[in-house]
């Protein structure tokens, strides 16, 4: 298994924090970084899965649980078996403080963000920190040599389909995670939609990578409402499977799109759900240029410092940015994004957006190696100097 990056980090928040939260897709690797950590602490951790009942079976009381583990880091899986825990958390948290206990409580780890985040936040605020744990990114994949990343982008970054013996292994573990998906854990997670429905709808967003969502198109093609078309949408990016990117509105006076752009988050998940098996058939397909800027969408944003904030920019007038970071104040970045390496120059239109919104950096990342000025503002760079430059 590759060494995940956050690993530092998340040692980091449980020496200040009694209850951290590792939130990630299903297969993301939460569970074995919750093991290394557990092996680590040896006897001071102890480890429940609540998916096995015979685990949940021993929360059947949490205080009394929780009591007799005081002096040991209790990790519990798939917290979302076991939502009544909370409130029980947040008692012993604080019995434990005024007893000086402060630290490494609980380790929780979710496979979804929505009834996680507001069940922790209306009974753990101020006791609990949040980390992501997203599939492998650009950096994390280096030890595997220079088509490492090529490999990451056609597979996607879960560790067992990037680890695959071969393509066709690859693909055959992301569908099996599709379906498993469909039929098991969107429907355990309380959601009530068809499988094949849920299934047509993902590939739709698929087809569409990149793009700005068309509600109307989408429950057309489905034959639902828009209001279906809105609690479809929620579910996959409350998975963390989907990521929505809302578009930058700061000036009233122009005419600016207001719909966000839609993105399936992992580009091996959006290869598979088309139905692309291998690099040769991806490069023939029309996809290919918006999975591309997918992948390196997600990479930045899954690398970039904690507070950061994303958006989009376009105006009816055709300025464009496809990807806005504000990383901190008076540092906004515009990035375009190319599949071009004989040509990686941003249109006319990125200039305008870029002073429209009053850009600090203008980068295009592009797959190549070299990094140039194509002007006095705007960079060429690979994606993978930015990562190493931990966004400076």
């Amino acid at each position: 298994m590759v060494p995940r990056a956050l690993a530092p980090r998340l040692w980091s928040l449980m020496d200040r924090f009694p209850a951290v939260a590792l939130l990630g897709p299903r297969q993301a690797g939460k569970t074995t970084l919750a093991h290394l950590v557990a092996d680590e602490l040896a006897e001071k951790a102890v480890y429940l899965d609540l998916e096995l009942p015979s685990d949940r079976a021993k929360l059947s009381d949490p205080e009394l649980y929780f009591s007799a583990h005081e002096n040991q880091l209790v990790i519990l899986d798939e917290i979302h078996r076991a939502p009544n825990v909370f409130q029980t958390l947040r008692s012993v948290i604080d019995r434990r403080r005024r007893k000086g206990i402060r630290a490494k409580q609980f380790l929780l780890l979710g496979s979804a963000s929505m009834d996680l985040l507001k069940q922790s936040a209306e009974s753990l605020a101020g006791r609990i920190a949040y980390l992501h744990l997203a599939p492998f990114i650009v950096t994390e994949i280096g030890a595997f040599g220079a088509n490492a990343a090529d490999r990451l982008w056609e597979r996607g970054g879960f560790p067992d389909s990037f680890l695959a013996e071969d393509d066709a292994g690859s693909f055959q573990w992301r569908l099996a995670f599709i379906q498993t998906y469909l039929e098991r854990d969107i429907p355990a997670l309380g959601p009530r939609v068809p499988a094949e429905t849920l299934h047509r709808f993902w590939q739709m967003l698929a087809h569409s990578q990149g793009q700005l969502l068309n509600a109307a198109r989408l429950a057309a093609g489905l034959g639902v409402s828009g209001q279906t078309v809105a609690r479809y949408l929620d579910i996959l990016v409350d998975l963390l499977l989907v990521r929505r990117i809302q578009p930058w509105i700061p000036n009233i006076s122009k005419r600016l799109v207001r719909s966000p752009k839609v993105y399936v988050r992992d580009s091996g998940i959006v290869h598979a759900l088309l139905g692309i098996r291998e690099k040769e058939q991806l490069l023939g397909h029309p996809v290919v240029g918006p999975s591309w800027e997918g992948f390196v969408v997600e990479n930045l944003l899954v690398a970039a410092p904690p507070g950061s904030n994303a958006w989009f920019y376009r105006t009816s007038a055709g300025a464009e940015i496809d990807l806005l970071l504000e990383l901190g104040p008076r540092k906004l970045w515009a990035i375009e994004v190319k599949r071009s390496l004989s040509s990686p120059h941003p249109s006319k239109g990125f200039h305008m957006a870029c002073a429209d919104v009053k850009a600090t950096r203008r980068l295009v990342v592009y797959p190549g190696h070299e990094q140039y000025r194509i002007d006095s503002l705007t960079q060429v760079v690979p994606l993978s100097a930015i990562l190493q430059g931990r966004f400076d």
